[in-house]
């Protein structure tokens, strides 16, 4: 997964950077850093992590996904 594909699967899943970084136990800049496409500082996604964003694309919803007010 690039960093372009790992920026436009969290913005589907409608999620932020502090959001993503308490799914994924990391820091917001981490995910920043992942996300970036130019500079010194950008770098992939960590491998694990771009599974699990495609987990998450498939339905899986982890216990640490933010409640989004919804009481069904």
């Amino acid at each position: 997964m690039t960093s372009d594909e790992f920026k436009e699967a969290r913005l589907k899943l409608g999620l932020s950077l502090s959001q993503l970084a308490a799914i994924l136990a990391t820091d917001p800049r981490t995910i920043r850093k992942w996300e970036a496409t130019y500079g010194t500082n950008s770098r992939n996604p960590n491998p694990v992590a771009a599974q699990a964003m495609r987990w998450m694309l498939d339905g899986f919803r982890p216990p640490e996904w933010p409640d989004q007010g919804c009481n069904r």
